[in-house]
């Protein structure tokens, strides 16, 4: 048995920042961006709206989609980097008390851009243990409030968004579902992407920190690197557990960081780029929110039915990365 996706949503701000706005404000082109990362324009939440509010949208979507009431949850799972607050209390319990759910257990998952597909098997594992019978899994991110708009390197990358899934168990074992995960870590990694300050090792009270050091930072080419190595190994690593190849797969959904990451990807893997959707160009890097909202996508778009193979594949901060097998 296992657990299969009821309904998907998604929801993305309003306000978009094209690439042109930002050549205005950093050194930087249009034509640079498009042709190094994929990037047109990314959506930017409002003043008044924080990575809450857009969970919730997401959120409503994917119970109106999957036919339940709210009151059916009794998990929330939110993967995010970008949270409401710093630590505590979790976006989980603000979301909850946004839908009004009560007593709904909510946690908040950090896996960094694997968010989402760390937070898939978790739900998965409740489920088939009996701890949940519904569980609502979100990957929100408001990364606009904690990027540098002053570094090109990073500012051009990211942008605001969340998706969401409603998952219950396969009990009719109709064969839909998330027949397989495969997550791992590479810690030793884990200074090459980070919000240096704002936690134990570095609070706000220390003294030598400088202003960059509250936004994200990153070392562009050693994740550049782990990415398009661990793209390879999640993709192989599923098909060849489960005796499959990649003529099985209807399409590949990865995590939308950087359309050379995809395409380097694709050409180790010998598997042509129409494999992969990507939807990195509207939306940018929208970290633990990418994968569900191109899989609300793709899931609009009619390329996929019931029946079909995907899989996920993402890779983040710790350094993170995993992916899924999903019979639609």
């Amino acid at each position: 048995m296992t657990a299969k996706i009821l309904g998907l949503g998604a929801y993305v701000p309003e306000k978009i920042i094209t690439n042109e706005e930002l050549s205005k404000i950093v050194d930087t082109t249009d034509e640079w961006i498009k042709t190094h990362t994929g990037i047109e324009k990314r959506h930017i939440i409002s003043e008044d709206q924080t990575t809450s509010d857009m969970a919730v949208a997401a959120a409503e979507q994917a119970i109106e989609r999957a036919g339940i009431n709210k009151e059916d949850i009794d998990l929330i799972i939110v993967a995010t980097a970008s949270g409401d607050y710093a630590g505590f209390p979790s976006t989980a319990c603000v979301v909850q008390h946004k839908l009004g759910i009560q007593h709904t257990a909510a946690l908040d998952l950090s896996a960094g851009c694997s968010g989402f597909v760390y937070s898939l098997e978790v739900a998965k594992s409740m489920l088939i243990a009996g701890s949940a019978k519904k569980v609502l899994v979100i990957g929100a991110e408001a990364l606009s409030r904690i990027t540098n708009w002053k570094d090109r390197n990073t500012c051009v990358l990211f942008g605001d968004g969340a998706g969401a899934a409603i998952l219950s168990l396969d009990e009719d074992n109709s064969g839909s579902g998330i027949i397989d995960s495969y997550l791992g870590a590479e810690g030793d990694g884990y200074k090459h992407l980070m919000r240096k300050v704002g936690g134990a090792k570095h609070s706000f009270q220390d003294k030598d920190f400088s202003e960059e050091d509250l936004y994200i930072s990153m070392n562009g080419r050693r994740v550049y690197g782990f990415a398009v190595k661990v793209n390879e190994i999640i993709i192989n690593t599923l098909l060849e557990r489960n005796n499959l190849t990649i003529d099985d797969i209807k399409i590949i959904v990865p995590h939308q960081a950087n359309i050379r990451i995809i395409q380097a990807a694709a050409k180790r893997l010998n598997f042509p780029i129409e494999k992969f959707f990507v939807v990195i160009d509207e939306y940018a890097n929208t970290s633990a929110a990418s994968i569900p909202i191109a899989l609300n996508k793709l899931s609009e778009s009619g390329k996929i039915q019931k029946g079909d193979l995907i899989l996920t594949s993402g890779f983040g901060a710790g350094l993170t990365f995993g992916g899924n097998l999903i019979r639609w």
